[in-house]
């Protein structure tokens, strides 16, 4: 078979205009962006904002292992699967990270026949939103510095700057650094580091600001520091917000592309879900669902993490919520979930995927719990036997879960039809989405909820840094802010090597970090990282580009 880039060399594209005007934009409603790309402009939204807003669907899945579940690839194909049935589709998805890109997971657009296009361009600098990001982040980083240098009118404790500097890149060599260094004119020295900008509360503010002026609200409140008598620093002390808002003018619009089969999908905003909130843009998702009657959108990592912070965080700001909700799931994680290496995943073992099951099964348990209806879209790999495939439908229907085999890496979405038309029915359901917890409960309180009814942990523990924190949190009367918790993406529990469902657990919180900009409060969990490092072998080493311009060892 292609390979993922040559399919999308490979693939005819319609112009992005054509892709829009389904959608019922015209041209004066588009800021190109070349021949394929565009944001969509104010204008574009005023046009659409008082639709009725379509039916939002949310996409899942279980805990992910290094099989590979292809969550953006059913994703896509369920789109484009929905599309087929003759739905006004739209797509929400997020962008891809460098980070990911350059080093082991990969990109973000999809897979196979199930990709978002043009592919090369949204794995890389796309519209150049996340270097908006960086540079407004490091802006701000760089007129703190300044500010200490320029004699400290606002009597800032160096030992207390939290504002880190970002890059889109992996790079654990800056996790931790010392600045201003080499004698006085290079400034102030002191501890710092760096976070990978989708892991930044800049990506969160601009993913969850509603517009320009909620925008420059939302980063006027950022808590950059503390001063000597312990009180916070705000940006719009530093009087950053508008140089802030400069950078970000353009980074704020949506973006729009297409599938293979071009399906219109909205492309916007990438933070992490095991880090940050893991979801697509606001501006994006409200742009598709007044645009679209179905729209297909998703939540990064597993159901813990982005559909816990979906759910609780987004739908909460958005006043949106899921009419239906699909947790992918595929035999060959369900068996490493069961124990099986990596390296056994070829063979068959019913056994495995029995034990394996409880992760899913806990997903949907607590998709269900939120009030919504799941089906699962078991994503089928040519490993998979026919007796697997039986033992999970049957798993599946044993335990009142509808579940559909899915093809959508290699037919794209005719190989999803089965799954969009039950789908489509799950969203005629009634349902009513309830929070897993109350803003008004204690940060305790609402991390314990967390633990204890999403992951299924016994209880809380908090490093003494962590205590003292939260104390901080509670004198400044920001207790009542939702909680994003920072955790491993490969378990239930904060411990990666506790695969299943793991019981009798404790979480470790060991720091506390407020985002008061995107309006919440980081718990980080374990031995978690704002910044991830490369691996042995960096997918970076197979990529080149010819000499007129084809790309290789891109996926």
């Amino acid at each position: 078979m292609k390979t993922d880039v040559q399919i999308a060399q490979q693939a005819s594209m319609e112009p992005i205009s054509q892709i829009a005007a389904k959608l019922n934009f015209s041209t004066d409603d588009l800021e190109l962006y070349g021949k394929y790309k565009t944001k969509i402009s104010p204008d574009g939204w005023n046009k659409i904002k008082d639709n009725p807003d379509g039916k939002l669907i949310l996409v899942t899945a279980i805990n992910p292992t290094p099989a590979g579940e292809g969550k953006t690839t059913v994703s896509i194909g369920l789109a484009d699967a929905l599309q087929h049935l003759g739905l006004k589709t739209a797509l929400a998805l997020r962008e891809p990270s460098l980070g990911p890109c350059f080093g082991i997971k990969g990109g973000a657009a999809g897979g196979g026949y199930a990709q978002v296009l043009p592919m090369e361009d949204i794995n890389l600098h796309f519209t150049g939103d996340f270097h908006a990001l960086t540079s407004a982040n490091n802006l701000l980083a760089a007129l703190i510095d300044n500010h200490l240098q320029q004699g400290n009118a606002l009597r800032i404790d160096p030992r207390r700057v939290t504002w880190r500097r970002a890059v889109d890149l992996n790079d654990r060599a800056l996790r931790h650094i010392i600045c201003g260094l080499g004698g006085k004119v290079n400034g102030v020295p002191r501890e710092t580091g760096f976070d990978i900008t989708v892991a930044s509360e800049m990506m969160a503010i601009l993913c969850l600001a509603d517009g320009i002026e909620d925008l420059k609200n939302r980063l006027a409140r950022i808590v950059v520091a503390y001063d000597v008598d312990d009180k916070p620093i705000f940006a719009r002390d530093l009087n950053a917000t508008g140089a802030l808002a400069l950078l970000l003018k353009d980074a704020i619009k949506p973006n729009l592309v297409q599938t293979l089969e071009h399906t219109p999908a909205f492309i916007h905003g990438g933070p992490f879900a095991n880090i940050a909130h893991g979801c697509n843009s606001i501006a994006a998702t409200r742009h598709a669902l007044k645009a679209a009657d179905y729209v297909v959108t998703e939540a990064g990592f597993g159901a813990d993490l982005g559909a816990e912070k979906f759910l609780d965080i987004k739908c909460r700001l958005a006043n949106i919520a899921p009419s239906a909700v699909v947790v992918v799931a595929t035999i060959r994680a369900l068996k490493m979930h069961g124990g099986v290496s990596k390296n056994n995943l070829g063979e068959e073992n019913i056994a495995a995927l029995q034990t394996g099951f409880a992760n899913l099964q806990k997903h949907l348990e607590n998709i269900k719990a939120f009030g919504l209806p799941a089906v699962v879209a078991i994503n089928e790999f040519f490993s998979d036997t026919e007796a697997e495939k039986q033992c999970l439908l049957s798993l599946c229907e044993k335990n009142g879960h509808k579940a559909f085999l899915t093809r959508v890496f290699a037919e794209g979405g005719k190989g999803a039809i089965e799954l969009a038309q039950a789908v489509a029915e799950s969203t005629q359901e009634k349902s009513k989405l309830q929070f897993s917890y109350a803003l008004d409960m204690s940060i305790k309180e609402k991390i314990a909820t967390i633990a204890q009814k999403i992951y299924g942990a016994s209880g809380v523990s908090y490093t003494a840094e962590a205590e003292k924190m939260l104390n901080k949190l509670n004198e400044m009367q920001m207790d009542k802010l939702p909680i994003c918790i920072a955790k491993t993406q490969y378990s239930l529990s904060d411990d990666s090597a506790k695969i299943g469902r793991p019981k009798d657990f404790t979480i470790t919180v060991r720091e506390l970090r407020l985002c008061a900009g995107a309006g919440f409060i980081v718990a980080l969990t374990g031995s978690i990282m704002t910044m991830p490092g490369l691996p042995q072998k960096p997918a970076a080493e197979n990529m080149d580009i010819s000499a007129d311009g084809t790309i290789t060892g891109l996926f």
